[in-house]
């Protein structure tokens, strides 16, 4: 495994997937997501967001790469579509626990 300190192209990929996840609500998104595809109207009622603004969060985690939408019965399930995101939640999930 090369050293991503010295991969500045790599560096820049996965800023912009920290700066995907930057936020309360697409994080909240993506661990939702961990759990399994779910449609938005799951994820609004999950996370407790605003229906417009569940979906505008999902465009940018789409447009990130992060999430994949398929149409299935008339309705748009979302998924993950890096599996390793689930490792990834999982890590932050334990950064600064009980440091409050």
């Amino acid at each position: 495994m090369t050293n991503i300190a010295d991969d500045s192209i790599r560096l820049d990929q996965l800023a912009d997937v920290v700066k995907a996840l930057a936020h309360p609500l697409r994080l909240g998104i993506v661990a939702s997501l961990c759990e399994g595809s779910a449609r938005v109207g799951a994820l609004v009622e999950r996370l407790g967001a605003r229906q417009t603004t569940v979906s505008q969060q999902l465009r940018i985690l789409r447009m990130s790469g992060l999430v994949a939408v398929a149409r299935q019965r008339g309705g748009a399930v979302y998924s993950l579509s890096e599996p390793r995101l689930r490792d990834l939640v999982a890590c932050l999930s334990g950064c600064r626990e009980g440091a409050r």
